[in-house]
């Protein structure tokens, strides 16, 4: 149970929301950052279904990847399904489990 059925007695599903869209921004930012150069930038974008110029200009900046990770192409193409395909468990499923039971 831990934290999530304690805070279940409580209504903050927002809480639970809230630090779910900051993990996957966190992972954005680590996954673009293992990445490393801007050409294996560019291959991985290019595999995950960006255009070829989005993901040369993308791959290319010079934005910090704290910055980067909210960008929309990061957003769309490491977006939830990208997560859960991964295995990335949602704590507000978690959370709205632990609250229907």
């Amino acid at each position: 149970m831990g934290w999530c059925g304690y805070y279940a007695l409580a209504e903050t599903p927002s809480k639970f929301e809230e630090f779910d869209k900051w993990i996957r921004r966190r992972l954005r930012m680590c996954m673009w950052k293992q990445w490393k150069l801007p050409r294996t930038k560019v291959r991985k974008l290019i595999s995950l279904g960006v255009p070829d110029h989005k993901a040369y200009e993308w791959g290319n900046t010079r934005k910090n990847y704290w910055r980067i990770s909210k960008s929309p192409i990061l957003s769309r193409t490491l977006g939830n399904s990208y997560w859960s395909r991964l295995g990335l468990k949602s704590l507000y499923q978690r959370y709205e489990f632990i609250r229907n039971t």
